[in-house]
């Protein structure tokens, strides 16, 4: 719980420190190293990140959280095919999980897979459209597909 309250102060190196303590006592705490990979994510440290969260979904698999963070990472660094198998995760573990399908849709369109893209932010809209709708308008990893058809009916 000191790490989380250091999370939310912005603390994020002494927020680590305390997650690492965690862990040290409780190895397989697995919210210790999920809310440890937040912590690095804010910092922009990825590679470790990416590795905290690989450390929760070790112990709690069905984390849909640690997935879709995981995820985050993942394509943060340019590594979309990877991001999109963990959004996948996080929406096998909560089907509902629309955040996930939009960032699975810009992994998608960076990629240039257009049926893929169109598909899951179909699915984001569905399940959250003033949201979805609005934010794929602007955003930037939706350039290469912004003039398909199927996409610009979608953002109506």
């Amino acid at each position: 719980n000191r790490g989380i309250s250091l999370k939310n102060l912005g603390r994020y190196e002494e927020a680590i420190s305390s997650y690492d303590k965690a862990v040290e006592f409780k190895p397989d705490y697995h919210q210790a190293w999920y809310n440890r990979g937040i912590s690095l994510k804010n910092l922009g440290r990825d590679e470790e990140a990416i590795s905290s969260y690989d450390k929760a979904v070790e112990f709690k698999p069905d984390d849909h959280d640690a997935w879709y963070n995981r995820g985050i990472s993942l394509k943060n660094l340019g590594r979309d095919e990877e991001a999109i198998s963990s959004y996948d995760k996080a929406v096998e573990f909560k089907p509902g999980h629309h955040i996930a399908f939009y960032n699975e849709a810009c992994s998608y369109a960076l990629q240039n897979n257009i049926e893929q893209a169109i598909e899951s932010l179909k699915i984001a809209i569905s399940l959250n459209a003033d949201e979805y709708r609005e934010m794929a308008k602007n955003d930037l990893d939706f350039d290469a597909i912004r003039e398909d058809e199927r996409f610009q009916e979608l953002i109506k």
